[in-house]
């Protein structure tokens, strides 16, 4: 299981930096015409890219994994709700965060002992 919840943490991760993290650092179109078409400012694309990044290593680094869960949780939401307000489609944009946000805590929950004894799939 643990070794399950690494390679899925690891395809989390470079999913992120590929196609998330990456183009907004380096500000390419493909990530400032979603942000222009929720409404945000492109002058915070770098700012968001950052966060992401530190979301991604804090969740990498199993000492502060369960932070990093909790904070990408966070900014997931934030993409969803965005997503949600300018009435994007719905199970492919909109919930991609959901799915992403699954994922994420799936993988945690595959490498994490602990996280596995406080929610059980079976009693």
């Amino acid at each position: 299981m643990k070794i399950a919840g690494w390679v899925l943490s690891g395809l989390v991760a470079l999913f992120m930096l590929g196609a998330s993290v990456a183009p907004k650092l380096l500000q390419l179109d493909v990530a400032l015409e979603p942000i222009a078409v929720v409404g945000w400012p492109a002058k915070y694309l770098v700012l968001i890219g950052l966060i992401e990044l530190a979301c991604v290593v804090l969740f990498l680094i199993p000492r502060t994994a369960l932070l990093g869960a909790v904070l990408f949780t966070g900014l997931l939401g934030g993409a969803l709700a965005a997503n949600l307000r300018v009435d994007n489609p719905l199970f492919s944009q909109t919930l991609f965060s959901l799915y992403l946000g699954l994922a994420t805590w799936l993988a945690l929950w595959l490498r994490e002992p602990k996280l596995r004894a406080v929610f059980p799939l079976m009693r």
